[in-house]
């Protein structure tokens, strides 16, 4: 969209020039609701600011709205002249000026701004904001940077029935007659604009309050009506005193924004939003059927990261965004360390090896990586990059620069920070600087090895033996992908493990002993481990301190293939499971190996995210990396492994259940899929295992995709659960059937029309590309490309990303795939931010072939 996409240095130039004194905004909801379209809503702000160099001029922002009045210093200007490109131009700037649009936005149906929802399980109507990262100008005139800040003062006009929360509290409203109150918030403390908030609409609400060590802090839990026998006020209440606690004494400084509203709301494209104060989640967190412990694990991650924010993101705000993964890699970090130390998920970190540092490693080896320290010249680049670098591997990381100033002093260091830069700005140089005098250690050159840097690191281990079995040499070697050469310094634990009989005959893996080295260069020799007896398992990485890809010897990866479910220590395991992927997907382990070690060992996996997530990646196995003359085979016996697993499982145990998930996506045969037809009518049960709502719309989908469940068939399903989320699992559903209509369909919801809400059509992408449809597949590579070179122009970064992503056509993966998107790649108009997704897409394609090739090789 024009004139939204502002550079770093329009901020710094805008930022040298003004010190903004104070927003008022006036936001109207009784007007402009349409039944058929998102409609519009009043918006009157009156900025107050100061400028440096009076006579100058500047502009604020304002996206997709029409302006009525425009008044600056008490002089009217010409909205015709003066708004383009959604920016408002200002010229002859005083010393001391007042700003004052008055403009009609609009409602958004993108999660973008302030979206409008209304349930279609009791037609009440939802209203929130989502701001990061440029777009409170939706919703009022801004100056749209995050080092702008100021106090806000709200005044809300809404039916009187509503609830109306913002960042500050809630004050009680004024009746102004026919249904309409208005609410008039106090000003709140500085604050960016992004992460000021408004959630309005028919909410369900319930208070309560923490007792904290500065004061009492107020809470508030809020959901939709529709939803409110789902919401577990009670735990998500524990949670949060829980976080308060731990927080506040971690940090050493009080909860800063007085009270600490949690809104879970629909249609949202995140996870969670760190508004001051006012605190947003997507309420797929508010689950309507049974989960296993690896959701509620996460949920309170994500409760924990989002608290964590208020100090760190919120109180003292990155001065521009090319500090973003500071806000987000320190509140993941933070909120691990809070889940491990004050919750009772207490082995949160093992959960984090098996899901959110494979998530790293996979987007650090993509050609899309940059360093964690982005160059984020401009908010295009900046809304790339809330990847898996930014997230998982800057956490990694900050877990190895707590591990390398010691925990206490890293503590002493953010409480310093804290106090110097309240309520302002400020940059990473700034948090250096903090540490560095708490730890008294260097840490300008960690930073550049780490965060200036892109790439991940492999260590493996490299040694010769006795004859009798024990080490004349050990080193560790590090390599690194040629197009990232950078090796890096790394703090290593090394494991040995031997086979050790136990009481019943049956063999268990145990530690031998362990140690500690530091790992820099190209080969670090190991002097501790010689004479040392070889082992069963050799362990680089042990306590996973560094983020690093990790090697198993020959005899270590054979001990894990036979016996991983004997290792008793989760994170010990995690890193074993991680290392067997990392092989597979780097063709060093071949696709048939990894799905029988899954097979094998996951039935005794204890990890909740190991459970939950490693059959995903043995389906990935089966699906991709398998050799297509051997995939036949090998989708059989994972079938049928899975259905072993199932049987096996626990009554009523979270193994069962991640079971039944898994086997409903393998299932292909006729037996399988009479199997799921079978728990769907009631006819097929196994003890324990509840067939709920959710459950019924992954069995169904599984049938769909299989040619099982037509149209008319989905559509029942969706009467027994006309909610928003049913409507979703239907839309998936349908797009997930194996036929040219069906297919056709889905490609115009996601791809062409513009009403279709953003989590709807993520559902779609995510069903469209099956596996084995490759006939009614083919045709949509072309049209994949075609809608590529324009897509981020014609739906905008949230549409198009979650497309372009998702829907791209892995499973047709093949050299004539390739062969097609390389000439694409060169000679495609397509913005570079689509580029990207395109190239992360053929990277994916190119490793799919090699493991392919490793698979037929071991089978041959």
């Amino acid at each position: 969209m024009p004139g939204t996409n502002l550079t770093r240095d329009e901020a710094a130039t805008r930022a040298a020039l003004l010190d903004v004194t104070s927003y008022s905004i006036d936001l109207d909801l009784t007007t402009g609701a349409a039944p058929d379209s998102p409609g519009t809503f009043g918006s009157t702000t009156t900025i107050r600011f100061t400028c440096s160099e009076p006579g100058a001029e500047t502009f604020a922002d304002l996206v997709d709205a029409t302006i009525h009045e425009i008044t600056l210093n008490g002089e009217p200007v010409d909205p015709a002249t003066a708004y383009v490109d959604n920016r408002i131009a200002l010229s002859g700037l005083a010393a001391d000026n007042e700003l004052v649009v008055k403009a009609d936005c609009t409602y958004s149906r993108t999660g973008e701004g302030l979206h409008r929802f209304v349930d279609p399980a009791d037609d009440r109507v939802y209203l929130y904001s989502q701001f990061e990262v440029p777009d409170a100008r939706r919703v009022y005139t801004t100056f749209e940077q995050p080092d702008l800040k100021a106090p806000f003062t709200f005044r809300v006009t809404a039916p009187s029935h509503w609830k109306v929360v913002s960042n500050a509290p809630t004050p009680t409203p004024e009746e102004i007659g026919g249904g309409t109150a208005v609410w008039s918030f106090p000003a709140t403390k500085p604050m960016s604009t992004y992460i000021t908030a408004l959630v309005a609409g028919e909410y369900h609400e319930v208070l309560d309050t923490y007792e904290g060590r500065h004061g009492d802090i107020p809470l508030g839990h809020y959901c939709r009506q529709s939803l409110v026998e789902h919401m577990d006020t009670e735990e998500l209440v524990k949670l949060t005193r829980q976080g308060f606690a731990f927080f506040e004494e971690l940090f050493d400084y009080p909860y800063p924004f007085g009270k600490y509203d949690q809104l879970y709301v629909p249609e949202y494209n995140m996870g969670a939003m760190e508004n001051a104060g006012c605190v947003t989640l997507r309420d797929e967190y508010l689950p309507r059927s049974r989960q296993d412990r690896s959701f509620y694990e996460f949920r309170a991650e994500v409760i924990l990261h989002e608290m964590a924010h208020m100090w760190f993101g919120d109180l003292v705000t990155m001065r521009w965004w090319d500090d973003l993964w500071l806000n987000e890699s320190f509140a993941e970090w933070a909120c691990y360390h809070a889940a491990v130390e004050a919750t009772e998920f207490e082995e949160s970190w093992t959960g984090f090896t098996n899901a959110r540092k494979n998530w790293a490693y996979r987007q650090d080896q993509l050609p899309s990586t940059h360093p964690i320290a982005a160059d984020n010249v401009d908010l295009r680049a900046v809304e790339v990059n809330f990847d898996g670098i930014t997230y998982a591997k800057g956490a990694s990381v900050l877990k190895q620069l707590v591990a390398w100033v010691g925990l206490d002093n890293f503590v002493e260091g953010i409480r310093g920070y804290f106090k110097d830069f309240e309520y302002s700005n400020s940059e990473f140089s700034d948090l250096l600087a903090a540490l560095e005098k708490a730890s008294g250690r260097e840490l300008d050159s960690w930073a550049r090895e780490w965060l200036q840097t892109s790439g991940v690191n492999t260590l493996a281990p490299e040694f010769e033996l006795a004859a009798d079995g024990t080490y004349t040499s050990f080193s560790v070697r590090q390599s690194a992908h040629p197009d990232h050469p950078t090796l890096r310094r790394h703090r290593l634990g090394i494991g040995l493990y031997d086979a050790v009989p136990d009481s019943g005959g049956n063999g268990r893996l145990v530690r031998r002993t362990s140690l500690e080295i530091d790992v820099d260069g190209e080969l670090t020799e190991v002097a501790a481990l010689v004479g040392q007896k070889q082992p069963d398992l050799l362990l680089l990485n042990e306590g996973d301190l560094a983020y690093a890809k990790i090697r198993l010897d020959e005899r270590s990866l054979e001990t894990v293939v036979a016996g991983l479910g004997t290792l008793e220590d989760s994170l010990a395991r995690a890193l074993c499971w991680g290392a067997a992927w990392d092989m597979t997907r780097d063709a060093e382990m071949s696709a048939t190996d990894f799905v029988q070690l899954v097979l094998s060992a996951i039935g005794a996996e204890t990890d909740a995210f190991g459970v939950s997530r490693i059959p995903s990646y043995g389906a990935q196995a089966v699906s991709t990396f398998s050799a297509p003359a051997n995939r036949a085979a090998l989708k059989a016996t994972w079938e049928q492994g899975l259905r072993t697993l199932l049987e096996q499982a626990e009554a009523g145990s979270d193994h069962q259940l991640s079971f039944v998930r898994a086997y409903a996506a393998a299932a292909h045969g006729d037996e399988a899929l009479s199997t799921l037809e079978g728990l769907l009518d009631g006819s097929v049960s196994f003890a324990g295992l509840a067939v709920d709502t959710d459950l019924r719309w992954t069995l169904l989908t599984a049938l769909a995709r299989a040619g099982r469940a037509d149209a008319d068939r989905i559509a029942a399903e969706l009467e027994r659960d006309n909610t928003i989320s049913g409507q979703e699992h239907a839309a998936a559903a349908r797009a997930a059937r194996p036929t040219a209509e069906a297919k056709a369909e889905a490609w115009e919801a996601a791809m062409v029309r513009d009403d279709i809400a953003n989590e709807t059509q993520r559902s779609i992408v995510l069903a469209f590309q099956q596996h084995g449809q490759d006939e009614v597949l083919a045709p949509y590579v072309e049209k994949y490309l075609a809608a590529a070179d324009t897509m981020w122009e014609e739906k905008g970064t949230q549409r198009a990303s979650t497309a372009l992503e998702y829907i791209f056509p892995r499973p047709l993966a093949g050299q004539e795939l390739l062969d097609r998107v390389d000439a694409w790649l060169e000679s495609s108009p397509a913005n570079p931010a689509a580029k990207r997704y395109v190239h992360e897409g053929r990277a994916d394609v190119a490793r799919a072939l090699a493991a392919q090739a490793k698979d037929a090789e071991q089978r041959s």
